[in-house]
């Protein structure tokens, strides 16, 4: 477990194809400041899926709020907007040139979901684990001894056997392939 208690950014902008390179760009700075670099690709992909849908998809407006906040175990991201309609995941077909985000977030995060929020719109967010909740410390890779216990009790003997008899073909004689 990380030690360092919840940190939050968030960023207003127009879902714009324009402002969504710049989110990126933030989203990227950001994980970069928290030492959160190995989760920078799929947080990236992740909000500008997100952010896509708003473009093409909220209303009244494209006016939206990109929230990240780096919690114990996870990152959360979150997208909010101002149209109450949840989103879809839709089963595109293999020719088709969209409706493929949600399954996309879906499946590079640990988890997502979308939550109204009455009238005034909803959220979309994917959480991510963070590389200390998922990568073991060395001390857990290696045995520990009971209180009280011998470290001689914890090795056992191994007794080195001859490998079988081995049944592989002899190898043929080598030939070059020039003439002479």
């Amino acid at each position: 477990m990380i030690s360092h208690p919840s940190r939050h950014c968030a960023v207003e902008l127009q879902a714009l194809p324009s402002r969504i390179g710049q989110v990126r760009r933030i989203v990227s700075a950001q994980l970069r400041y928290w030492h959160m670099d190995p989760l920078i690709d799929r947080a990236s992909l992740g909000v500008t899926e997100l952010l896509s849908n708003v473009h093409r998809h909220a209303r009244p407006d494209k006016t939206c709020t990109v929230e990240m906040e780096l919690l114990l175990d996870r990152l959360k991201v979150s997208v909010r907007d101002r149209d109450p309609r949840l989103p879809v995941v839709e089963d595109a077909g293999l020719l088709a040139t969209c409706g493929r985000g949600l399954a996309m977030v879906a499946a590079m995060s640990e988890s997502w979901g979308a939550l109204p929020e009455g009238d005034s719109g909803k959220v979309v967010w994917f959480t991510l684990p963070t590389p200390s909740a998922t990568v073991p410390t060395v001390w857990d890779r290696y045995p520990r001894l009971a209180a009280g216990e011998r470290a001689d009790h914890r090795f056992t003997q191994v007794a080195l056997v001859e490998p079988a008899e081995d049944h592989r073909p002899e190898p043929a004689p080598a030939r070059s392939v020039v003439a002479g």
